[in-house]
């Protein structure tokens, strides 16, 4: 479920913060030590994980890692030594910390270093006055739920076993492909044990409403406001025009069969990491994570302005503008 939890006039304020950023890229160092900066200057106590800490001119007196005022922990562990996190990059970075922070409560804040940044939403140009913003207990935060998938062993009589051959889980989407073929894959789709189609298509994305602004948007499914519970099943350039995105109750129960006759080696990865092969004598399983993310937003974040300013809705002629006079 996406819930939205705001509306507080002040909130607790953070004492712990994590950073994270990516290697790479010099834009992502200036916002990380601007950060450090900012943080410093409050007196806060900052966390940042064993792979950030390794990038080049990174604004960091090691001799002061007293796990007081300065900690360095494995980026597995750090939802364990903050109470709120701060990530420096683009989606990708965000989906990143999805995988460490879901489940510990502890809330997300993006900074935007990326290219579109749908979940990393402040620029960089307004970094100082959101973040400090957020540190003076202005902000809010919203629930996202992951879904997890998956796959297992089928007994004699086709139906899945509890044998788990692989698993993952994704806060944007779950992604049935055929790797590098080209062929189309053949492949059948229950919902709650009822049968829905047999498909030939390349594919199949199966995307949280979170997910709805990435893979599933330029595989032409909807967009889906993040406070709706909902999962969405888009088909990857499927082989009749009759298939269409459907969008299901986020309680849905999702299973998928290759069928007999297919002829390629399809594959499933979660949130664009490593894919793991589907045979036909096992079952895809995908339902609901039971943990969630908490992005933390700035009190001016607004889910459609986003979707006006990163998919170019804005770019209308001024008779048109939606500023009233």
């Amino acid at each position: 479920m996406s819930n939205f939890v705001n509306n507080y006039p002040k909130r607790p304020k953070f004492q712990r913060i994590a950073l994270m950023g990516r290697a790479g890229k010099t834009s992502v160092v200036e916002t990380l030590n601007e950060l450090i900066a900012l943080l410093s200057g409050r007196g806060l106590s900052i966390v940042i994980d064993t792979q950030t800490a390794t990038i080049e001119d990174l604004g960091i007196d090691f001799d002061q890692v007293d796990g007081n005022q300065l900690k360095i922990v494995p980026r597995q562990k750090i939802g364990e030594h903050c109470d709120f996190a701060i990530v420096v990059g683009g989606d990708g970075s965000m989906l990143q910390m999805a995988s460490v922070l879901a489940g510990t409560g502890v809330p997300v804040l993006g900074v935007n270093r990326g290219r579109l940044g749908f979940l990393a939403d402040v620029n960089p140009d307004e970094l100082t006055e959101r973040v400090t913003q957020v540190l003076n207990g202005d902000y809010w935060i919203a629930e996202r739920f992951l879904l997890a998938f998956k796959i297992v062993n089928n007994d004699d009589d086709g139906k899945p076993t509890d044998v788990v051959i692989h698993e993952d889980v994704a806060l944007n989407d779950i992604v049935l492909h055929a790797g590098k073929s080209v062929h189309t894959i053949d492949f059948q789709l229950k919902i709650n044990g009822t049968d829905v189609y047999r498909q030939h298509a390349d594919g199949l994305i199966v995307a949280t409403p979170t997910g709805s602004t990435a893979y599933s948007l330029s595989a032409g499914g909807p967009i889906i406001h993040p406070t709706i519970d909902a999962i969405c099943l888009v088909p990857m350039h499927p082989h009749t025009l009759s298939s269409r995105p459907l969008v299901v109750a986020g309680s849905s129960q999702l299973a998928i069969n290759i069928h007999k006759d297919n002829r390629t080696q399809p594959m499933v990865g979660a949130d664009g990491k490593a894919s793991a092969p589907l045979d036909n004598n096992q079952t895809l399983l995908i339902a609901k994570h039971d943990k969630t993310l908490l992005l933390l937003h700035p009190p001016s974040y607004s889910f459609y302005e986003a979707c006006r300013t990163k998919l170019n809705w804005n770019l209308y002629s001024e008779e048109f503008s939606l500023k009233t006079e």
